[in-house]
């Protein structure tokens, strides 16, 4: 019930959909007894569209879930493993055209292959099944051969194919790979998802260290700056959005213990 409600409430409450939604609702009442609801209600989506798209509200709200980690500390000791958390790879495109598609994120990829060259003694585990609500392709069955023309061994591979969110990542990866008392394990993703998926692996048990990549914001002063692409400032805002209101659900839920988790705790 939970992963069908992520779905379905989360994409209505998009920001893009949902002042889209609210802008259609405005017309249709304007056509009504109600036109001066209805224009407001188009006057407050479009106010809003704009803003979403060339203010930094955006980058205002995803610069602090980009800041929770530092950049990873490689230590003294080589990690025995390394997690790579799925949302990269189009399943169905990559199902349909036959071939392994990388959509969104490729950090997450480039860097944990990179991560796997460099310690060639380290598990390498992708986790990503199917996200969507009507379709089974799933992330895993096209990692693979990315990760093999990145230069790591097939072999090293280990592939987690059943997990529908973040939840289940770390739930699943967990009962995978059995982690063993003392070993240490490097969690790769994008810096803005990296709270909240830190956050799931410590509810599971799981101790991970943080590798963020794909960062949307260059730092404090760039977290100020107007943006003057519409689609780069809308894209950012929803991401931010969908990750906020991810990690209001899972903490409400009980699913993590912070609402932002940091690297203030181990």
């Amino acid at each position: 019930m939970f992963f069908v409600l992520s779905k379905t409430l989360g994409n209505a409450l998009a920001p893009v959909n949902f002042l889209i939604g609210l802008g259609v609702l405005g017309a249709v009442l304007s056509a009504t007894r109600l036109f001066s609801l209805g224009r407001g209600l188009m006057i407050t989506a479009a106010v809003l569209l704009v803003v979403a798209a060339f203010s930094p509200a955006g980058r205002l709200l995803i610069y602090p879930l980009e800041s929770r980690f530092p950049p990873w500390d490689p230590g003294q000791r080589a990690p025995d493993g390394i997690i790579v958390l799925g949302g990269s790879i189009d399943a169905d495109v990559s199902l349909a055209r036959d071939t392994p598609v990388v959509r969104r994120s490729p950090d997450r990829l480039i860097a944990a292959a990179a991560l796997a060259r460099q310690y060639p003694n380290a598990r390498l585990v992708f986790t990503g099944g199917s996200p969507r609500l009507v379709s089974d392709a799933r992330e895993a069955d096209y990692a693979a051969a990315i990760f093999e023309s990145l230069g790591v061994d097939k072999s090293r591979l280990i592939m987690e194919r059943q997990s529908r969110n973040t939840h289940e990542n770390a739930e699943f990866t967990k009962a995978l790979v059995a982690p063993k008392p003392g070993e240490r394990w490097v969690l790769v993703t994008s810096a803005f998802h990296m709270p909240r998926s830190i956050g799931l692996f410590r509810k599971a048990g799981f101790p991970v260290e943080a590798y963020p990549v794909d960062w949307w914001v260059g730092g404090r002063r760039d977290a100020l700056s107007f943006t003057t692409l519409a689609l780069d400032g809308l894209a950012r805002t929803d991401i931010a959005v969908r990750e906020w209101f991810g990690l209001i659900a899972y903490r409400v839920t009980g699913r993590i213990d912070d609402l932002l988790p940091g690297a203030d705790r181990h």
